[in-house]
């Protein structure tokens, strides 16, 4: 590709990365009967979610938009799951009308509208009950969910009245559990620790007797932002391997997972164009056209992304890299080591597959950057409509 003549800032999808990587993931998934729901909050886009529904895999949505889209592209209700910690009665009407699979239930609260709806409308709401196991997942503050302190889910103190209550509802059943405990975890100890307590939690309230087939570990599985050449995929073998031989659960036992960044993250780089190199007292700033709106991470969680300069290759230099808003958050990296880089040089920000175009923003009223599809070496160009999410 002539990076040099595509407009800028584009997001660029490698497609035959994407389906190398679901594929090694159903594999090793399948070895164990393990079933994946793709978390869409990653990346959203038709093109990504017809990959997906084309590999058999199931979506977890956290929106009412995100459950039309799922609809809309053609995934059946029964494959679908529906998180979220503040869900508004429409789009728990919605889930129940669909018949969904499962709504992922985060609260007490939460139960007793889905009670109201499915009593109020005689329609069967299914839902698993969202645990919070108190586990720490070792990754960035923002991006942990299944410590006490966070907002998601029921407490363990909690679960029994929310199970009894499933049991005494007409119009609730009771699907499974349901737990997430944070996104972008690369050790393996707070996985081991899931699958040991919540084997334990389906024990000892007597899950299957109860009539439940469905356990949700949710996703987490982290991929390499700094060295994405060499490691393009997880080690989903390592991942689903621990999972298997730490959980006991009884025969009947559905095991369910929702990837999202690690199927998605590294099949897409965010293209920028060099706007000006600007000297200043004691440092380079390399001014970018794509910015915080095209890519939050950085300026979010203070992440890390790799960044290449793929025409020059003359001796490098440490750049502060930066975006175009009028925000003094709108950095990409700061002293970060390029070669020589010049105006009109095409910057490629790696591992932007997802959560980045999900993430992006009309702030400044910027235009939408446009995305490209690369298939067999053969580009493709789409934008979506803003009217579409």
């Amino acid at each position: 590709m002539d990076f040099l003549k595509i407009p800028t800032p584009a997001y660029i999808y490698d497609l035959d990365l994407l389906e190398k990587t679901v594929d090694l993931a159903v594999r090793e998934a399948n070895i164990y009967g393990f079933r994946l729901h793709y978390a869409m909050k990653a990346n959203s886009h038709p093109r990504i979610l017809q990959v997906m529904k084309d590999k058999e895999l199931g979506v977890d949505c956290v929106s009412g938009n995100e459950l039309t889209r799922a609809i809309d592209q053609g995934f059946e209700p029964a494959d679908i799951v529906f998180a979220g910690v503040g869900k508004t009665d429409e789009e728990l009407l919605k889930a129940i009308r669909l018949g969904i699979f499962s709504i992922n239930c985060e609260s007490l609260e939460e139960l007793d509208v889905i009670g109201q709806l499915s009593d109020r409308h005689q329609l069967t709401a299914s839902v698993s009950l969202r645990v919070n196991p108190d586990i720490d997942g070792h990754t960035h503050a923002k991006i942990t969910t299944g410590l006490r302190s966070n907002k998601f889910g029921i407490s363990e103190e909690q679960l029994g009245k929310a199970i009894n209550f499933c049991a005494e509802h007409p119009f609730v059943q009771l699907v499974g559990l349901h737990f997430h405990i944070g996104s972008q975890i690369n050790a393996p100890e707070p996985f081991r620790q899931l699958a040991i307590k919540a084997s334990n939690i389906w024990e000892k309230h007597r899950l299957s007797q109860l009539g439940a087939t469905s356990l949700n570990l949710g996703g987490g599985l982290g991929i390499n932002y700094q060295d994405p050449e060499r490691f393009p995929f997880p080690d989903f073998k390592s991942f689903f391997h621990l999972m298997a031989t730490h959980l006991r659960l009884p025969e009947g036992v559905e095991v369910r997972f929702e990837p999202g960044r690690s199927l998605v993250g590294q099949c897409g780089t965010l293209a920028t164009r060099v706007l000006f190199v600007k000297k200043a007292t004691d440092r380079q700033f390399v001014v970018v056209d794509a910015g915080m709106t095209e890519l939050l991470r950085p300026s979010l969680y203070k992440a890390s992304h790799k960044i290449v300069n793929p025409v020059s290759a003359k001796l490098a230099e440490n750049y502060d890299i930066v975006g175009p808003l009028c925000e003094s958050s709108d950095v990409f990296a700061t002293d970060y080591p390029l070669p020589l880089t010049s105006r009109g040089d095409i910057l490629l920000i790696r591992s932007c597959g997802a959560y980045a175009q999900s993430m992006s923003l009309r702030y400044n009223l910027r235009d939408s950057a446009s995305e490209i599809f690369v298939h067999n070496r053969t580009p493709a160009s789409c934008t979506l409509p803003q009217n579409e999410l």
